[in-house]
């Protein structure tokens, strides 16, 4: 799978001149990002998003990055890396550096969303388990599916045995999705705790974007 923009045309994201911003982020939240961008007027900040499969694939993010950002760079004033460090081991703030562009603070989105100072309030949680408002809506195809517990569900208790908790952590306040949260939960046999953060530290750096 290769990189790809989102549909720039569809969401009112094209890029037009100078002045602008390309935000360079992982595909899991593109959904945030283009509602934050509405909410705020944010006009001069574009969007190409990487494939969110890509978080079982860490090593693909960083060459990926380093591309898109020689490629693009000529055509906008600044490029920001929508991601925290999302399993790189550190190597994706390194060639941040490198490139001199700046990237979203943080190990991943559950910590950013609930905001990186709290969610470091809670590092003893070594057994919940965690849900956005994209993974809940796309639990199967990125956790379900990739684990092999359509075909093989005995190993459910393998993967999260040691699991007790399922925490959702909502960007937004839907109803439906929180009842797909407490359905995962019990299909994964954990309880269920939601906490709402809206959108936490995102909000915040791309308001400095």
């Amino acid at each position: 799978m290769t990189p790809r923009d989102t549909d720039l045309t569809q969401a009112g994201l094209a890029p037009s001149g100078r002045g602008r911003v390309l935000l360079l982020a992982c595909g899991a939240l593109a959904h945030e990002i283009i509602a934050l961008r509405r909410m705020n007027g944010w006009d001069h900040l574009d969007l190409q998003c990487l494939p969110a499969i890509w978080h079982n694939h860490p090593e693909r993010i960083v060459p990926a990055v380093q591309d898109i950002v020689a490629a693009r760079h000529g055509d906008y004033d600044r490029i920001f890396v929508v991601y925290a460090d999302c399993g790189t081991g550190g190597q994706l703030q390194a060639a941040c550096d490198s490139l001199g562009v700046r990237m979203i603070a943080g190990p991943h989105c559950y910590s950013f969303f609930e905001g990186n100072t709290r969610f470091a309030e809670h590092a003893d949680e070594i057994t919940a388990f965690y849900l956005t408002d994209f993974l809940t809506r796309q639990f199967d195809a990125f956790v379900w599916k990739p684990l092999g517990l359509d075909r093989h569900p005995a190993l459910l208790d393998m993967y999260f045995g040691n699991y007790e908790t399922l925490v959702y952590l909502a960007q937004t306040d839907d109803a439906d999705l929180t009842a797909r949260g407490a359905k995962i939960a019990a299909r994964m046999g954990l309880t269920f705790e939601r906490r709402f953060t809206g959108y936490g530290d995102l909000a915040k750096a791309l308001a400095q974007a």
